[in-house]
């Protein structure tokens, strides 16, 4: 995935917010899978398929992640609260600049995505 575009889906100051929210990858408990891929990657590519409303099977494979991962975390990170928690995070945070009207956008794509998945 390119840098230039990876950048400009999660700028910096996003990921600096974003990146504790993020709860802690748990192996399968009965073992096998692969190594977590980076969270960082992970969530740019959610972010990807969450502002352009496709499926999770249109995400394009330059992004280094399958989209069944992509869709198992962004199921996991629904269940966890993470969307809630980021939307309160963006609008205490006054750090975003105008990159805060994204970070906004991003949440709300998964807050919408989230209710209208039965597997999230």
């Amino acid at each position: 995935m390119g840098g230039q575009l990876s950048r400009r889906l999660v700028p910096d100051p996003l990921w600096d917010l974003v990146a504790p929210l993020i709860p802690e990858f748990s192996p399968r408990r009965q073992g096998g899978g692969t190594v977590p891929l980076d969270g960082r990657k992970t969530f740019t590519a959610v972010v990807y398929v969450l502002t352009c409303d496709c499926a999770w099977q249109r995400l394009p494979p330059s992004f280094g992640v399958s989209p069944a991962t992509a869709h198992r975390r962004f199921a996991a990170w629904t269940r966890s609260g993470l969307w809630p928690r980021l939307l309160r995070a963006v609008r205490e945070n006054r750090g975003l600049g105008g990159d805060r009207e994204w970070a906004a956008a991003i949440v709300e794509a998964a807050l919408d995505r989230g209710r209208r998945s039965p597997a999230a």
